[in-house]
């Protein structure tokens, strides 16, 4: 494995720099000395990139944390995802091999490295956009792996996952870090919280909805429904959803409570939205529709019956 230089002034951004040139090997145990950074947080939040978290990320660090080995406090692992202007979207990650104690710590970057690649050969869209660690609070050693990714990526974020439910709860808190201190002096990093918010694809929507069902009951099986089922479902939401805005109207107008302004734009443009077509139109061309697909469903079946009757007339 070849072994990644940090240096022991957070201020350095190379190797080059003159200050304190005594390096770091992050592969033999990395030894830490509490004099050279400081940690800063701040409870408040700042402007800065809104995170944007699949679900699929949340699992796979949920299960990585489950198949930790044997005595590791916490797992940590690369964010992969999109950066633009006003958000991060953090669509993948993986898991980084390391070992730390109280005072050392060693990364396998190599691994990190070779990761990267084969992500970046099946989604080559998806970029380091920081990286995460389990466990509720950032430490010492938190602040030279980041150290670490700075170089990879341009202000990466670190995102914190309690697996271990501290608080009561998971909390996933993102942050980004800010080097700040006095010009010739010790240097510390400010680690300011960032606004998270969750997003996912349709895709990951149904692997959601059917992990619902299990958590009233999770000794129980379920599987996936019919397309029937999940379009009559989709119709049932739809359904509740525009009897609680009908509800909101008519408490509106009798007084029963305050109109919103901001309710009323988003209902506005609601409306603007839905296509003005009549109701004879409609229906022709649903039932267009639902004649395309029926003949679709037709060739699908009568070509995989054609498939296998000739698959086993090549076996006769």
């Amino acid at each position: 494995m070849v072994a990644v230089r940090l240096y022991r002034s957070l201020g350095t951004d190379s190797a080059s720099s003159t200050t304190d040139p005594r390096p770091i090997e992050l592969y033999e145990p990395l030894k830490l000395c509490r004099s050279y950074c400081f940690l800063f947080f701040l409870k408040m939040s700042v402007y800065g990139p809104v995170v944007k978290i699949h679900p699929v990320v949340l699992a796979s660090i949920g299960d990585s944390y489950e198949r930790r080995n044997e005595g590791a406090s916490r797992v940590i692992g690369t964010l992969l995802g999109t950066i633009d202007k006003h958000s991060v979207e953090v669509t993948n990650c993986f898991s980084v091999p390391h070992n730390e104690s109280e005072d050392e710590v060693a990364v396998d970057m190599e691994f990190a490295k070779n990761m990267y690649e084969l992500h970046k050969r099946v989604s080559s869209s998806e970029v380091i956009v920081g990286w995460y660690a389990t466990g509720f609070e950032i430490t010492e050693h938190s602040v030279l792996i980041h150290e670490y990714y700075s170089r990879e990526a341009t202000n990466p974020i670190h995102l914190t996952m309690d697996t271990a439910l501290q608080s009561g709860k998971m909390n996933i808190r993102a942050y980004l870090s800010a080097q700040m201190g006095v010009l010739g002096k010790t240097v510390g990093v400010m680690f300011t919280p960032l606004s998270v918010k969750y997003k996912y694809y349709d895709t990951e929507r149904i692997g959601i909805d059917l992990l619902e069902r299990t958590r009233d009951a999770p000794n129980t099986t379920n599987g996936l429904t019919s397309d029937l089922c999940q379009v009559g479902g989709a119709a049932g939401r739809v359904q509740d959803m525009l009897a609680t805005v009908l509800t909101y109207i008519e408490d509106v107008l009798s007084g029963k409570q305050t109109a919103d302004n901001s309710v009323g734009r988003y209902l506005m443009d609601l409306v603007n939205k839905v296509p003005k077509i009549t109701a004879e139109d409609f229906e022709t061309m649903l039932n267009s529709n639902i004649n395309d697909l029926l003949m679709v469903t037709y060739l699908s079946n009568l070509t995989q019956a054609q498939i296998a009757l000739n698959e086993k007339i090549v076996v006769l």
